[in-house]
């Protein structure tokens, strides 16, 4: 995987529903982005990031605590569709 295929999206600090509008503005930006990493403090994007993903159709892929915050790691299926849409 190339640098291109890969961002994180530093949200520490930041309250909801700001990682995930983050998080949805790198998947829009970048086409080519492949696995999304949202770095969160917040304890609501616990359930916001994986609620996220099943809506737009992404993979959440995992969770895991680091020093001082939450690393959310997304793979982002091509192309998103909101979950329901043909």
């Amino acid at each position: 995987m190339s640098d291109d295929d890969e961002a994180v999206v530093d949200a520490r600090g930041e309250r909801c529903p700001l990682p995930v509008i983050r998080l949805a503005r790198v998947v829009a930006e970048r086409p080519g982005v492949r696995v999304v990493t949202v770095l969160a403090t917040d304890p609501a994007a616990a359930h916001d990031v994986p609620a996220w993903c099943r809506m737009r159709g992404h993979l959440f892929v995992e969770a895991r605590a680091e020093a001082g915050h939450t690393a959310y790691v997304v793979e982002v299926v091509t192309p998103s569709t909101p979950a329901g849409v043909p």
